[in-house]
């Protein structure tokens, strides 16, 4: 009796076992499919890359372009400024000597 017993625990580890494996195998499926599209997602975005970095060029030839458009916006305003201190200062003094 004993030994039947052990032999429907055997066949009882081995159904949950054969369960276990087929559980397993969906698993491993589903991962293989998963894999295939993190690849091709990879692959898209090795693709795009060189394009990426085309389009980082182009920006920041223009960034270069807006930076000398700046630093010739401020060398034309400087002398500008220094006038307007320069007249605002004499303005003041007046309205000061004159008790305005």
């Amino acid at each position: 009796m004993n030994a039947d017993v052990t032999v429907e625990q055997v066949d009882t580890i081995l159904a949950g076992l054969s369960e276990t494996l087929e559980d397993l195998n969906n698993s491993t499926v589903n991962l293989d499919a998963t894999l295939e599209r993190f690849n091709d997602t990879i692959n898209r975005i090795n693709e795009l890359a060189p394009r990426l970095h085309g389009v980082v060029d182009r920006m920041e030839g223009i960034v270069a372009r807006v930076e000398r458009i700046v630093d010739i916006g401020e060398s034309v305003i400087s002398p500008l400024t220094a006038t307007e201190q320069a007249v605002r200062g004499a303005v003041n003094k007046v309205r000061r000597t004159a008790g305005l």
